[in-house]
C-alpha cells in the first residue's frame, strides 16, 4: 500500500472537521497521534523515527502554511490559532467554540439564537469556566486527547491546551462571562463547532444577569412572552442551579408576571427573606413598590 506524508494525513484530516480554525495544542496532538499510529484511514504514514520533537510539529504547520491549507488568523496575532482551508467564511460564534473548547454563546446572544429577543446584541457574549475549573477541565481533556502518551507528549515539550483570551473578533467585541456551573448548560449545534446555552440555562441567565440579556425590562417582557412554553426547561434549570436570590426573582416573575401555578416555583418561597431589602433589579435603585408574597422590591418600570 501506498505510503502518504505526515503532512498530508495532517490536512485530509483538518478537512474532514467542521470546525473553521485549529489551535496550535489540536495541530499537536494530531501530529503526535498520527506519529505513533503510523497509519491515517488505514493507509501508512510516513515517518522517520518512533517518536516525533516539536520539531516535527513546527515542520509540518510550516508546510501547510506554505501549500495554503492553513494560514495564520489574524484575530489572534502570535497566538497559535490558524484558518484552515476550504471552510466557508467561519462565524463568530464557532471560533470562540473552537478556540476555547469549554464556551458557549450564552446571554443576549444565546436570545437571539432561541428566537426570545428581536434586540441584535453587538458584542457576542460567551461563557466558559472561571479560571481553576478551566484547567481542571484542560487537564481531563489532554488525558483523553493524549490517551497513554500524556506524559511522553508534555515532556517532549509539544504544547500544552491553555486558555487563550479572546476580546475582538473581525473588529466585533466579544465578551466573556465566567461560570462554575458547566457542565448541561449547553448544547452543541449540528454540523459547526458552535455551543449555545440551553433554553433553560437562557432563562437562568436573565434573571441572573438581565444587564446582559437586554435588562430587566426586556428580561421581564420575554419571560411573559416564552416563559409558559419553555415551563419545564426553565423550572428545571433554575431549581437545580439558581441560588436562592435567583429563585426567589424567577418564582415572582414566572407566578405574578406570567400566571404560572407550578408545585416547584411555589416551593421557592421558602428563600424569601421577610422584611429584607432585595431588589427584583440588582442593578437598580430600591423601589418602595413591592411583592409581599415574595419579599422583593419591585425597582423595575412597569413591575
Amino acid at each position: 500500500m501506498i505510503s502518504i506524508y505526515l503532512s498530508k494525513a495532517v490536512s485530509l484530516h483538518l478537512g474532514s472537521l467542521p470546525q473553521p480554525v485549529v489551535t496550535r495544542y489540536e495541530l499537536g496532538t494530531l501530529v503526535y497521534q498520527l506519529y505513533l499510529a503510523k497509519k491515517f484511514r488505514g493507509q501508512p504514514v510516513r515517518v522517520s523515527k518512533d517518536a516525533p520533537e516539536p520539531q516535527d510539529l513546527s515542520n509540518v504547520i510550516k508546510l501547510l502554511l506554505d501549500q495554503g491549507v492553513l494560514s495564520h488568523d489574524r484575530n489572534f496575532p502570535k497566538k497559535g490559532v490558524f484558518r484552515v482551508l476550504g471552510k466557508q467564511e467561519a462565524a463568530i460564534e464557532d471560533i470562540v467554540c473552537t478556540v476555547d473548547p469549554f464556551a458557549f454563546v450564552s446571554h443576549l446572544s444565546a436570545m437571539d439564537y432561541h428566537g426570545l429577543t428581536d434586540r441584535l446584541p453587538r458584542p457576542l457574549y460567551w461563557s466558559s469556566p472561571v479560571d481553576k475549573k478551566w484547567k481542571d477541565l484542560a487537564l481531563e481533556r489532554m488525558q483523553k486527547d493524549c490517551e497513554g502518551f500524556l506524559d511522553d507528549y508534555l515532556r517532549g515539550g509539544f504544547p500544552h491546551l491553555r486558555r487563550i483570551r479572546m476580546h475582538r473578533i473581525a473588529q466585533r467585541p466579544v465578551e466573556r462571562r465566567g461560570v462554575s456551573e458547566f457542565r448541561g448548560a449547553y448544547r452543541t449545534v449540528r454540523g459547526r463547532a458552535f455551543r449555545v446555552a440551553t433554553i433553560g440555562r437562557t432563562f437562568l441567565d436573565m434573571v441572573r444577569e438581565p444587564v446582559l440579556c437586554g435588562g430587566m425590562s426586556h428580561v421581564l417582557d420575554v419571560f411573559e412572552q416564552h416563559a409558559k412554553s419553555y415551563l419545564k426547561l426553565i423550572v428545571t434549570e433554575i431549581d437545580q442551579w439558581g441560588s436562592p436570590i435567583d429563585k426567589v426573582r424567577a418564582g415572582y416573575i414566572l407566578e405574578e408576571r406570567c400566571d404560572v401555578e407550578d408545585r416547584t416555583v411555589q416551593q421557592w418561597l421558602k428563600y424569601a427573606q421577610r422584611g429584607g431589602s432585595r431588589r427584583l433589579d440588582a442593578k437598580a435603585e430600591y423601589s418602595s413598590e413591592y411583592s409581599e408574597r415574595w419579599s422583593l422590591s419591585l425597582n423595575v418600570l412597569g413591575a
